[in-house]
């Protein structure tokens, strides 16, 4: 056999050079996670470029710039902002070691040397590797995995990650009624996004999870949490839940990449829900979603709060209802169960508020798989849910019943005989009464359509 001397030497080379390599990567990549984040918005459609960053003194800067303008700019002012952060913090500093002690003693420090001034840090934008030139412009110098140096702190840039741009928790939470937030994202995705709720300790109880004090602790002003084991969008509290605050953390995300977390607390605690419903009950009969065969519709005309908070709604249509019942915050908790309850393919709704339609149905229905459109005719209108593993929108059309009755022909035998009866058909085109409809595709086949018509028609027993 033929012995090579120097090959052996050449893979001990070799070998530590891929060890080497193998530890830089590590490095690099530990670096990684432990670097500050410096989050960019930047689309193409608006002027400016947002960045967000934490300085090292603890304040957060918020920066608006010029997507063409130079980077040098940019950075110059980052490093301006870095600057006056340090004074502030300095000052501070020097506030606290000449603040008289608790016995009512001088300054607790003795005389020293003032503080030298701090100069301006060097502020540096790296892509690569290497140095970004300040004439590059902004929309070209803030590419997503650059480095910003900001003296000796570093932050990894994170372009355009997913974001909350609305979150926002129901003010009104009853035990056994499911809780869903309110949200939009912004390069993300509902289903990508991760989310986790807590409950507020109860007074007196033993050390939270995750340790700490509890809510009681003279130690520390603010409550603390326990995890409730729901890491999903939906948390329906339970009866131990009542007289607690809920906190919600939510960390957007779009399959791909996470973006800054969230952090939400309910502004009121559970309060005790009404009990068993006449709905539970069927409920019985919709455990599940029907199959591609069969189509589950519901229609229902949910009350518009402009028409229950009347004095005549309260003493001559609902008298029988406690004023509490007639709230808009209640009734929204028993309409969202009631609604998810029964599994529904498609869902036509009357005497919808846009704020009910907005803040409470479209998301509460969407986080259960339901789309929603919305018409809305003076102080009320109608919305439509259509379950979009079943089904996509084609088209929508609304369509006004006294601007139809004049303008199309085919009509016309129905506007004679209207005619006939002029306190009707003076009240008919008083009414701002329309039809919502909404031409869907099936998911499963396109060749299957059909076409959902919604409306609110007007009856009054002295004119019929």
């Amino acid at each position: 056999m033929w012995r090579l001397p120097g090959a052996r030497v050449a893979l001990r080379g070799v070998r530590a050079a891929v060890e080497r390599h193998s530890r830089t990567e590590a490095a690099i990549e530990t670096a990684a996670v432990s670097m500050e984040r410096a989050v960019v918005r930047c689309v193409p459609s608006e002027p400016k470029l947002s960045l967000s960053f934490a300085l090292a003194d603890g304040s957060h800067k918020n920066m608006q710039r010029d997507q063409s303008e130079p980077l040098g700019r940019a950075l110059s002012r980052i490093a301006t902002n870095a600057l006056k952060g340090h004074a502030k913090a300095a000052a501070a500093k020097k506030s606290r070691k000449n603040r008289p002690n608790a016995s009512g003693g001088g300054a607790c420090a003795g005389p020293g040397p003032e503080p030298t001034a701090a100069c301006e840090p060097v502020v540096k934008l790296y892509y690569r590797e290497e140095a970004v030139a300040e004439d590059v412009l902004n929309v070209d110098a803030w590419q997503d995995g650059a480095v910003l140096q900001i003296g000796d702190v570093k932050y990894k840039v994170e372009r355009n990650p997913p974001a909350f741009t609305e979150l926002q928790l129901p003010r009104y939470i009853m035990a056994g009624f499911p809780v869903c937030p309110k949200l939009s994202l912004e390069f993300g995705d509902p289903a990508g996004s991760l989310f986790r709720w807590y409950r507020e300790a109860k007074p007196g109880s033993a050390e939270p999870e995750g340790g700490g004090p509890s809510s009681l602790s003279p130690s520390s002003p603010y409550p603390s949490w326990t995890e409730t084991g729901v890491d999903e969008r939906v948390y329906t509290p339970s009866n131990a839940d009542i007289g607690l605050r809920l906190k919600l953390r939510c960390t957007p995300g779009n399959g791909q990449r996470f973006g800054p977390s969230r952090e939400l607390e309910s502004v009121c605690p559970v309060e005790a829900g009404p009990g068993t419903c006449t709905f539970d009950h069927r409920h019985l009969y919709t455990k599940k979603v029907t199959d591609d065969t069969f189509i589950r519709t519901v229609s229902y005309n949910i009350l518009a709060d402009t028409y229950a908070q009347t004095e005549f709604s309260r003493t001559v249509l609902y008298p029988y209802c406690a004023p509490y019942a007639l709230e808009l915050d209640y009734r929204q908790n028993l309409i969202q169960k009631e609604l998810t309850g029964y599994n529904a393919d498609l869902i036509c709704l009357q005497e919808v508020d846009r704020s009910v339609f907005t803040d409470s149905l479209e998301p509460a229905l969407e986080a259960f798989g339901l789309e929603g459109v919305f018409r809305i005719k003076q102080q009320e209108g109608l919305a439509t849910f259509y379950r979009k593993s079943k089904f996509s929108l084609l088209s929508q059309h609304d369509i006004s019943f006294h601007e139809a009755l004049e303008s199309d022909p085919l009509h016309k035998e129905l506007l004679d005989k209207l005619v006939l009866n002029p306190s009707a058909q003076e009240r008919v085109f008083q009414r701002s009464s329309v039809l919502q409809v909404s031409v869907l595709q099936s998911t499963k086949d396109s060749s299957k359509k059909i076409c959902v018509a919604n409306t609110h028609l007007y009856w009054h027993p002295k004119v019929y």
